[in-house]
């Protein structure tokens, strides 16, 4: 008989797959389609030491910026870290060490873990920092850099739905690097908003097909804004 993909709360859902050392693929963007509450259940779980995937690194007190505060991350691999002043002040102080990635080689860097394809070339960050120390080739009088993919030992990610399967279906620009995290992972772990029984989603509106997802649980979302503006009435 086969074991039911749900569990009750985050911490649960985490029991017996974190551990130190790990590399774990975080989705979201910003604060945008992060999952917040397996977060909160990581930094609840006290692993160290580990190596996160991530676009960024949330706020200072939100998102993995709550990972940042208790000393969780040794080593981030994003594409923009400016919104935590505490992830600056590691990484300027030598505590933090940084792995710079530009946005669609992190994605496709996720994708291609997700995909079975261990390197791939781009010319992206060509004559850069961003390709110092990395092989080179010419193809048709071009030169590409060769980017290894990410396969994590843990990729969590967030959906609006999902069924008892694991199928999620992700809500707009939420979407956003979840489903590339989702495939990425030796072992993912979604949390939904909505859990349905398997069959009740459309099978054409699937973003993720439950083969990828290990672990579910449902959540209450946390709605935050990243950046509020304003401007003064007239």
């Amino acid at each position: 008989m086969a074991t039911s993909k749900v569990f009750v709360d985050c911490n649960e859902a985490l029991k017996g797959v974190v551990a130190d050392n790990q590399l774990i693929a975080v989705g979201g963007f910003g604060l945008c389609g992060i999952p917040e509450n397996l977060i909160v259940a990581l930094r609840e779980s006290g692993v160290k030491n580990l190596t996160v995937a991530s676009n960024n690194a949330g706020i200072d007190d939100w998102g993995l910026g709550l990972l940042l505060q208790t000393r969780q991350i040794r080593k981030m691999i994003s594409s923009y870290v400016g919104e935590n002043a505490e992830f600056e002040r590691q990484f300027m102080g030598g505590e933090l060490e940084l792995e710079f990635t530009p946005q669609g080689t992190l994605a496709e860097r996720l994708r291609a873990g997700g995909a079975g394809i261990p390197a791939f070339y781009t010319r992206t960050g060509l004559g850069t920092v961003v390709a110092e120390g990395k092989p080179h080739e010419v193809f048709d009088g071009e030169t590409f850099v060769l980017e290894r993919a990410i396969r994590a030992d843990v990729a969590l990610v967030k959906a609006w739905k999902g069924d008892r399967f694991g199928n999620l279906i992700y809500r707009k620009t939420a979407r956003n690097f979840n489903p590339m995290v989702a495939t990425c992972g030796k072992i993912c772990i979604a949390e939904v908003e909505q859990l349905v029984e398997t069959g009740e989603l459309d099978g054409d509106q699937i973003h993720t097909p439950g083969i990828f997802v290990d672990r579910i649980v449902q959540t209450a979302s946390v709605k935050r804004i990243e950046q509020r503006t304003v401007r003064s009435r007239k």
